[in-house]
Order: C-alpha cells, then sequence, then structure tokens
C-alpha cells in the first residue's frame, strides 16, 4: 500500500550468482536508484552515458512526489539482494522491482551470452507494521554480509561496498538511501551503528546453525 514500508528481497535462480564482478553490482544499484522516478526523464541508456556529476544533478532535482519509491537502505549479495522500501506511488514498488530486475536482466545476460531469468520468479515481500520492526529489518539487512561470510569481521562489514551501511554511520551524503526514517528513531549515527554490530555476532550464528540444519 501507498505509504507503507516494505522488505524486498530475492535471489538468484538455481543459486545462479547474480553479482560476479563489480560492475555488476554498481550497475544493479545504478538501475534501482534510476527506476525509483515515475517517469525518468531521459531514457535509461542515455542515463548511462552521462557523468556522475550530471547524474546526481538530474536525479536530485526529482521531488518526492515524482517517485515510486523510497530506498531506505539496501545490500547486494552474491545470489540474491535486500531492500527496504517505502511505496510513493500506487503499484511503486511491482513497478518499480519489475523494470529494475528486467532492466538488470538484459544486462546480466547480454554480458555473459545467455538467455532467460535470473531471478526466482517473484520478489518476496514483507510488510513493515512498526518502528520497532523497521530498525530491526534495517539491521538485518545490513548486517548480512557478516552473518553469511561474505566479510570475515566487524571493521570489513563497515566497509563492505554493495551496502548502504557505511552511508548509515558516516557523515556521506548519499543520492540512493532515504535514511532518516531509520537513523531518526536513535541519537546518533553512533548509537545506530552499535545497534547494528552489537547484535552481528548473533546473527552469525543463528545462520551457521541454520545451514547446519538444512544440510542434514
Amino acid at each position: 500500500m501507498t505509504g507503507e514500508y516494505y522488505h524486498i528481497y530475492n535471489r538468484g535462480i538455481t543459486d545462479l550468482d547474480t553479482f560476479q564482478t563489480q560492475k555488476d553490482y554498481l550497475r544493479f544499484v545504478e538501475i534501482f536508484n534510476y527506476y525509483k522516478l515515475i517517469k525518468p526523464p531521459i531514457r535509461f541508456s542515455y542515463y548511462l552515458r552521462l557523468p556522475d556529476e550530471r547524474k546526481e544533478q538530474l536525479l536530485s532535482n526529482i521531488v518526492n512526489s515524482q517517485r515510486k519509491v523510497k530506498v531506505i537502505c539496501y545490500c547486494l549479495m552474491p545470489n540474491h539482494f535486500h531492500l527496504l522500501i517505502k511505496q510513493i506511488a500506487d503499484f511503486g514498488v511491482s513497478n518499480f522491482l519489475s523494470q529494475s530486475t528486467n532492466s538488470y536482466t538484459r544486462y546480466f545476460n547480454t554480458k555473459r551470452f545467455r538467455k532467460g531469468p535470473i531471478f526466482q520468479g517473484t520478489f518476496k515481500s514483507v510488510g513493515i507494521e512498526s518502528e520497532e520492526q523497521l530498525i530491526h529489518v534495517s539491521r538485518y539487512i545490513h548486517i548480512n554480509p557478516y552473518s553469511a561470510g561474505v566479510v570475515k569481521t566487524t571493521k570489513d562489514l563497515e566497509n563492505y561496498p554493495f551496502s548502504s551501511f557505511s552511508e548509515f554511520i558516516s557523515d556521506e551524503v548519499s543520492p540512493i538511501c532515504d535514511k532518516q526514517p531509520v537513523l531518526s528513531l536513535f541519537p546518533s549515527k553512533e548509537e545506530y551503528r552499535k545497534f547494528v554490530l552489537n547484535q552481528a555476532d548473533n546473527q552469525r550464528q543463528i545462520e551457521f546453525i541454520k545451514h547446519l540444519v538444512l544440510d542434514t
């Protein structure tokens, strides 16, 4: 529903690594940042040719009423992705995900001379029903690289380049995420950092146990 928050996730078909190079990760971020817009002012193929400064300027001039969704936070992993988003326009979430994943699939398949889907059918969606759920989902998303063993230390987690966590705990100004709905619930960015990292080892242990159970 419009005005509501959602945790969106999907993974590669038959556990395909949908992000195999740094360029893949960066392209997906660029795609979903672009397709937040209800009516992008130029075609995406033209947008890609713009200098980075011009891209940021173009997107920064778009007001909220011209967006389908707001991206609150995200994390991309080798074979799946997580997004926490707010729907701004009717049917915004489904349109946003359809355009983003279709565009990325075309890019991925063209680059690798393949055909067919790369994601497992329709994306999964969980509605957020409270502020408490909102902050816990953001933490789950940001811890994901550590709990899955993609990074080995919490310091590496803070610097993981394909997640919005570094944006949340620094003074970095992001044209991608609207961090305020989460950060406004904490006294400071440092308190949010502690909130995330204090649960990191526990979530990693839960993931380890889950894999043990599934493998038996």
